[in-house]
């Protein structure tokens, strides 16, 4: 009798090892998946008290809790200027952008972001390889120039790799 509470003991548990194993969760994505990620930007002013060339920084694009298609965060983590902003996102072209000035959800001012682009391996990475572009312009209204100065954001998605990496 031993013997068949042994065997059925080692046949339940090879039984729950290969079944626990088994992964069919499908964790999906987010309703903005393609236009998310880290960018590795540059930005730069010309004609203005502000001019010159500022970065690379580390900015973020994510999706809202909402999850939908139709907006997304622009959030460059205090990195240039603080700014996070919610943006309105036509998923199908992968363009951005805000209704004129918005709040910032990063301290008290307001933001406009315009001509929001993201282009798939429309970027060369320092090392030499394709890499989504992003693209846009962004003003701030507490500026010196009453938020008429106008900043333009260009980079790529961030790798991992090391080479292609700022830090």
């Amino acid at each position: 009798m031993k013997k068949y509470i042994a065997l059925l003991t080692a046949a339940l548990a090879f039984t729950f090892i290969f079944t626990a194993c088994e992964d069919t969760t499908d964790p999906g994505g987010t309703e903005v998946e393609k236009m998310a990620g880290d960018w590795w930007v540059t930005i730069t002013n010309t004609g203005t008290d502000y001019e010159g060339e500022y970065g690379p920084y580390l900015i973020n694009s994510y999706n809202t809790a909402a999850n939908v298609a139709t907006e997304i965060w622009v959030d460059d983590g205090a990195h240039f200027w603080d700014f996070k902003v919610k943006v309105n996102v036509n998923y199908a072209a992968g363009t951005f952008a805000t209704d004129g000035f918005v709040d910032n959800d990063s301290y008290e001012s307001k933001v406009k972001i315009t001509d929001g682009k993201i282009t798939k391996d429309g970027a060369v990475t320092p090392s030499g390889m394709p890499a989504d572009k992003i693209e846009f312009k962004v003003n701030f209204d507490d500026d010196d120039l009453d938020g008429t100065a106008v900043f333009e954001v260009t980079g790529f998605r961030r790798t991992g790799f090391p080479a292609d990496d700022f830090e």
